[in-house]
Formats: C-alpha cells, structure tokens, sequence
C-alpha cells in the first residue's frame, strides 16, 4: 500500500509539474487569463531559444499583445531540415499556422501552388497600405507566379572587404561608391607589386562569391536569375565572360598561389592577418572578422572597411547580390476569418514597423522604401557601423543565381573550377556540360 501511495503522490505532483508548464516560446500568454476576449493567432518563425534576435521577437510580441489586446501562441522553432519538413506537411494538412515566417524561394512554392498563402496584391485590396514601408521592387517573388506573398525583415549581402593596412601600404585608396572592374585590375598590381596578395579567395574551395559577382557584371536585375540552355544566348554569353574575368585575375598572380588548394579558412587568415587586401563574402563575413579581432585588441577592428564589388558596364557599384530569403507570410486559413485576418494584419505591420526592421537587420539587408538617415550607434562596433553606413547606399539587390542552380550541374563550373583556370579544360565546354545536366535533371 505505501508503494501504491508513494506512486500516487508522484504522478499527482508530476501533473501539477507539467501543467504549469508553458512548451511554446516566450511570449505566449493566451491562457493567463479567463477574461481574455481578443483573438489568438499562432505564429511560427524560426526565432527560436537563443538564435539571432529571438529575444527581440519575443519582447515584441509582448509590446503588440499589450498594444492590441490579442495574444499569441508562439511555436516557432530553429528551421532545419526536419522542421521545415513539418511546416509544409502542416500546410497538406490543414493544420498550418495563421502567421509564418519562412523561406521565400522554392521551399514556398508548393503552399503557394495550393493558395494557401495570402498574396500582397489580394491583401492590398482590403489594406492598401499593408507593406507601405516597403520597396515592392526589393519584395521577394514567388517562383510559382512571379507574386510577392512575404513581408521580409533582414537579409543578406554580398561585398568587398578591405584590409585599410595593406591598401595604405600599397598606396592604394580605399574604393568609392563607383569602382570600376578597370580601378580595380590596376589596384591589384599595385597591391601585387608591393609585395601583397591583391585578393585573398580559396577558389578551389569556395569559387561561387567571385562567380556570382563577375557574371552579375554582365546581366542586369531583371536577367540575373535566369538560368541558360545554351553558351550562346546571352545569359551564356554572361556566363563565359564572368568566369574569362576570373581566369584574367588568376593568371594576373591577383590571388594566392594555393588559390586552388587551399581551404575559405586558410584564405581568410591571410586577409585578416594583414597579407592580403580584399575578401569578397557575404555579410555574415562581419562577425567572423570582429571575432578573430577580438584575440587582437580593440583598435585591431578599424583596419577593416566594407565596399561595393567592382562593377564593368552598366551595372552600378551599388547594386548588390543579396536580398531577403525569408518573410512573414499570412495564410488562407487566418485570412477566411474576419477576426483572425485583422489580428494577423496588424502583428506583421507591428513586426514590419521601419523602426523594428532596423533593430532586427542591423548591417544587413532590407526592402525598405526610405532609407533611414546614417547614424553612428554605440550599439555597434566600428565595422558593424561601417557595414550598416554602406547598406544605407545600396541602390538595388538582386538573388544569386547559383542558389536555383544547385546540385550536380554545378560540378563542371565549380568543381572543376581548377580545371578551367589552368588550361585544362574550355570554358566553353565547362558550361556545355553544366548545361546539359541542368537539362537532365533539373539540378
């Protein structure tokens, strides 16, 4: 009996336990209260336990909730493979969420196909000022219909890293807004011949930077994304040109003799160590470098600057490869409610506020219409300042191509940049073959 007992005693404080127990994220509070009469929406973002600006989602759900009177359910989760598997198997089965913050690409596409997400143009009808903060040009499109469905926050971005030191020692000027492809070849020699490496990349390693950029130098916004059949059409024609400029820098001596060999962490060491000049990266490339300064000192930081990536023709300096991959969506499902559309509206105007956008995007991308005034902050350290004062110039993005180019057709071009740089195989039949297999298979 008192076996029977102590395992009664047990379970009853076990259901307390768990009853009190809240498993959505922070910001939760839709059952606090028995009084509560708004309306709940349950959102789903990959702000999730100590990811980048969860805090900041959380606070803000509780700054809207106490403005609105609504509450939410938050079960947002860090989206992996497995995760994103389970967004869209909700969607199949009608037990998606009524706000969703996720990809914009391809991984959208079958919820989109399914009308079971809210195109801009269909809110508008009803809100025409929803996403009025927003540059529809900057607005990621659906590859279904060509439609924006998502209101994004921050993104990515795509520039050229400087090390001042090695500039000034070379007696080189730390480029402007309109750098021009011939600037920049005669920078490299004079880097060169002061005894530096012009451009630190491992190209066998992580050749696609250096691609993107040199074959955006001869598309536009409007053709950068498409994918040719064939060498000859004019985004083959782009192609060709882009990596012939790259072999041009190759046989130039303009990267490291190991180019082709060596790892991205290798490379990067030679620019941080003060060995090389530039570095082409994506903006994530800030925190790495303010975490290597860091073993340094605190004046080691301001050696580095960020600019735009050289431009040939009519492309300007300042229209960049990046953009804003993820966005909060509204689904059908809120949107055939009355009160639930309304609640659903106004969280994603609170979350897409100007203001808020710039908290949670920091040096990164946006698709803000005005561009806010440049304004040091204690809050960031020199280089984030620097990152945030080039974003603040940026004319334009446009996606990087190779992300719908993927698989193995990108073998021939990437793999075997090696190849190519050295003689060994043409240009010309690199793409062929690439473009055969993207024919195949798709990928």
């Amino acid at each position: 009996m008192q076996k029977i007992k102590n395992i009664s005693i047990f379970c009853i404080i076990m259901t307390l336990l768990l009853s009190s127990c809240n498993i959505n994220e922070p910001g939760n509070r839709s059952e606090q209260s028995n009084e509560f009469n708004g309306t709940t929406l349950e959102v789903v973002t990959p702000y999730s336990r100590n990811i980048s600006n969860a805090d900041k989602f959380r606070e803000e759900i509780v700054n809207w909730e106490e403005a609105t009177g609504n509450r939410v359910i938050n079960n947002s989760v860090i989206f992996d493979e497995a995760s994103k598997k389970k967004v869209l198997n909700d969607f199949e089965t009608s037990s998606e969420p009524d706000v969703l913050f996720f990809f914009t690409g391809a991984d959208a596409s079958s919820f989109i196909e399914a009308s079971k997400v809210v195109s801009l143009n269909e809110i508008r009808e009803l809100y025409p000022d929803y996403a009025g903060n927003m540059d529809d040009e900057k607005l990621p499109k659906s590859l279904v219909d060509g439609n924006a469905y998502a209101v994004p926050v921050d993104g990515f971005w795509e520039a050229l890293f400087i090390n001042t030191e090695v500039l000034s020692a070379a007696g080189v000027a730390i480029p402007g807004d309109n750098y021009t492809w011939e600037q920049f070849l005669n920078d490299c020699e004079a880097i060169k011949n002061a005894g530096f490496i012009p451009i630190a990349a491992a190209l066998g390693h992580v050749p696609h930077y250096w691609w993107e950029n040199a074959v955006f130098n001869y598309t536009t916004l409007e053709t950068h994304l498409v994918i040719p059949a064939s060498v000859d059409e004019p985004a083959g024609q782009a192609w060709l040109r882009g990596i012939q400029d790259i072999k041009k820098l190759y046989d130039n001596g303009f990267f490291p003799v190991n180019t082709l060999t060596m790892t991205d962490d290798e490379s990067f060491q030679f620019f941080a160590r003060g060995q090389a000049a530039f570095l082409l990266d994506g903006s994530w490339k800030v925190g790495e470098i303010v975490s290597f300064c860091k073993s340094l000192s605190e004046e080691a930081l301001d050696k580095f600057d960020i600019t735009f990536v050289p431009t040939r023709g009519n492309r300007r300096a300042t229209d960049l490869i990046g953009g804003l991959s993820m966005g909060y969506y509204i689904t059908r499902k809120a949107w055939n409610n009355p009160e639930k559309r309304a609640a659903a509206i106004s969280f994603v105007e609170h979350m897409t506020k100007t203001e808020i956008v710039l908290k949670f995007a920091g040096h990164t991308a946006t698709a803000l219409a005005v561009k806010p005034d440049f304004v040091e902050s204690p809050e960031f350290n020199s280089l984030q300042t620097k990152a945030i004062n080039m974003v603040s110039r940026v004319t334009s993005y446009t996606g990087a191509v190779q992300d719908n180019f993927q698989g193995r057709c990108r073998e021939p071009i990437f793999d075997g940049i090696a190849d190519i740089l050295v003689g060994d195989v043409k240009i010309e039949d690199a793409l062929k073959a690439s473009f055969m297999l993207y024919e195949r298979y798709g990928y």
